[in-house]
């Protein structure tokens, strides 16, 4: 088992990508960021206009997944809310998760290890993982968190939308049939509603120190 695999998920707003990039800058490890892969299968179906209760449309999107190009998950189009909130309906496909399964794990295993960020890292990705937080907050919390940072790109937020969608997100990716959003059973759990940043950032290193 690569000892270097750390896992690092929670729902949206939380902190957890911002905790998992740290991390992995602090012990120079490769990151996947792999709700972006969700977000690329996301986009493609907003783009095509394709309908998810279609058979058909639904097989497109998974032989896109199978082709992902690793160079487009940096694409900045990818972090709209739309697209956010489409990678949260089309992951709730079986055949689609199964599509993504193997680039994931692929990337865990590289042999400098890695630091996967995301919602099944450490209980469908890597469970073997010997690492494995999950980073949680109280979603009021988090959806004001949300609203600033919008509103600091200089987009317009209304916090009762951003809470809204985020209650919306949270209740299909905690109840979806595959890879449901909860914590490993060995995961380490991080409440961040009453840290800041680069608090939660040493909370996590000290417990893989």
């Amino acid at each position: 088992m690569n000892r270097r695999i750390i896992t690092i998920d929670g729902p949206a707003a939380s902190g957890k990508g911002t905790i998992a990039k740290q991390v992995a800058a602090h012990f120079g490890l490769p990151f996947l960021d792999t709700g972006k892969l969700y977000r690329a299968v996301g986009r493609y179906a907003l783009e095509r206009n394709l309908a998810l209760d279609q058979a058909d449309e639904v097989a497109e999107l998974v032989r896109f997944a199978r082709s992902i190009d690793p160079k487009t998950l940096s694409d900045p189009k990818l972090a709209t809310d739309e697209v956010g909130n489409m990678a949260s309906k089309v992951s709730v496909i079986a055949e689609i998760r199964t599509a993504l399964l193997g680039f994931q794990r692929d990337f865990a295993h590289l042999p400098e290890g890695a630091v996967l960020d995301g919602r099944d890292t450490g209980t469908v990705i890597c469970p073997e993982a010997p690492y494995k937080f999950f980073i949680t907050a109280d979603v009021k919390i988090r959806a004001d968190r949300r609203t600033n940072e919008l509103q600091a790109y200089g987009k317009s937020a209304s916090y009762a939308r951003v809470l809204r969608d985020l209650e919306e997100r949270d209740t299909r990716d905690s109840t979806r049939e595959v890879a449901p959003l909860i914590p490993a059973p060995d995961a380490i759990v991080v409440d961040t509603t009453k840290l800041d940043i680069d608090a939660a950032i040493a909370l996590v290193l000290s417990h893989i120190r």
